[in-house]
């Protein structure tokens, strides 16, 4: 048989067995507490009765002295049964011979009790005796017997009375879920936009309500920023496409020289590798987001890497007239490679927007014992606060008009994010009127009693 046949209760059915054997076992439970307190109770009623009568009959046998002879005995305790009928007496001479009997020898003894004790005979008698009374407990035993079949009769009936109306109850307490999954089964990827009710709905529904709507919410998001995602995938990649489709066109409309041929081929290289640096880009991206981990190294300068990223870009940073100095230090068991490669991100983010002939400030500090910032800051136009929380999605530009497109395909921050939960950090962007500061977070577990090695301000490391 297939295990996903094999179809798992319903709710309703597992509520409604629950509910049916809790009934059972609670009036099960009550019944015989019932019955145990009933049948102590008449079992200390014969108990009491038994003792008081033992007290009356040596009573009677020891006040009664006038009496000295065997029917005057017999006279006295006939008088005192009178009216007993559940009680029987035998009055023995310590020679064992029957002074008073009154007993039932058909009686089995699980249905009497008994109960013996000395008395005081008269002198002619011979003065000690025994004397044994006898409590029939047949009543008793059937009221017991009435009352065990009763309140069988009761767990059981009251059992499957209770548990049809749980039933029904269950029913209706679970009518809000199936009214929502009927609300749930007409939502689709087309009509995200909806939103389940959550008014008039129990307290519990209600928290599983906002919790799904948030869902939704998430998702239309998901959904949107794919739509624009694939549109931006499509944008990027059909520029350079064109560009080598009009270009392979063009030279092959007439004969072309080696030279002219040479040219051609290296402008295609160019695109070429454009697609190849989104691509590969891309494929990053896609990797990280699975969860790939950074392969951390010893622990290194962290400024030592800023350094020879700054190096790199001297020429970028000449021709803009800017000057860059990293500030302060911390060492951190990090990937080397993909440190260079955000902070390169990073400055070239900022020599692209920073005002000519500013300062671009690298900050680096330890944040607490276990995290690290890395940051690039620059003097440049204030970017509006609605723009910030999205710097970091792919193909996203401040800019609709795509000024630059040719050289940034808007993936370098994107890149920044990623590289920071691969070491466990997050990645954070503000700008104010002071300039605009990208910084990202590592995660550093090996150097938790490490300490940042901070550099004075005034005495930065120049590019």
């Amino acid at each position: 048989m297939n295990v996903s046949s094999i179809q798992a209760p319903s709710l309703r059915a597992r509520l409604s067995r629950q509910f049916a054997l809790q009934t059972m076992v609670g009036l099960s439970l009550v019944c015989g507490a019932v019955y145990l307190v009933i049948s102590l109770t008449l079992s200390a009623r014969q108990d009491d009765t038994l003792v008081k009568k033992r007290i009356a009959v040596q009573r009677l046998l020891k006040e009664g002295q006038e009496v000295h002879d065997i029917p005057g005995i017999k006279h006295l305790m006939s008088d005192f049964l009178a009216g007993h009928d559940d009680l029987s007496l035998v009055v023995r001479q310590e020679n064992r011979a029957a002074v008073f009997e009154k007993d039932d020898p058909k009686r089995p003894d699980s249905m009497s009790k008994r109960l013996s004790f000395p008395v005081q005979l008269p002198t002619e008698l011979g003065g000690a005796g025994q004397a044994e009374l006898i409590y029939d407990v047949s009543k008793d035993e059937s009221l017991l017997s009435r009352l065990w079949w009763t309140l069988l009769t009761a767990s059981i009936l009251g059992t499957f009375a209770v548990s049809a109306t749980g039933f029904v109850l269950v029913k209706r307490g679970l009518a809000p879920l199936n009214a929502l999954a009927r609300r749930t089964s007409e939502l689709d990827a087309s009509r995200l936009d909806q939103r389940l009710d959550a008014a008039g709905q129990p307290e519990e529904v209600q928290s599983l309500l906002l919790q799904f709507n948030a869902l939704l919410d998430r998702l239309q998001v998901a959904y949107r920023q794919m739509g624009a995602f694939n549109a931006d995938v499509a944008h990027e990649l059909n520029n350079p496409l064109s560009i080598l489709i009009g270009s392979c066109e063009v030279a092959l409309r007439r004969p072309r020289s080696a030279a002219e041929l040479h040219d051609t081929l290296s402008s295609n290289l160019e695109e070429l590798r454009r697609i190849a640096t989104i691509v590969a880009d891309m494929l990053f991206l896609s990797s990280a987001e699975r969860g790939t981990p950074a392969r951390r190294s010893f622990p290194m300068s962290i400024a030592d890497l800023a350094a020879e990223v700054a190096d790199f870009h001297e020429f970028v940073l000449e021709e803009a007239e800017l000057r860059v100095e990293v500030r302060g230090d911390a060492r951190a068991a990090v990937d080397a490679g993909l440190v260079r490669r955000a902070m390169s991100n990073l400055l070239s983010n900022a020599s692209r927007y920073a005002t000519r002939g500013s300062l671009i400030e690298v900050r680096i500090a330890r944040v607490d014992p276990r995290h690290v910032s890395i940051g690039v800051h620059n003097q440049g136009p204030v970017i509006p606060a609605e723009h910030l929380p999205r710097l970091f999605d792919r193909f996203y530009r401040v800019d609709p008009s795509r000024t630059n497109a040719d050289r940034n395909h808007g993936l370098g921050l994107s890149i920044v994010a990623a590289i920071a939960r691969m070491h466990g950090g997050t990645a954070i962007a503000e700008s104010t009127d002071q300039g605009t500061y990208i910084r990202f977070t590592l995660e550093d577990p090996g150097a938790s009693d490490a300490k940042a090695v901070a550099a004075p301000a005034a005495s930065g490391r120049p590019s």
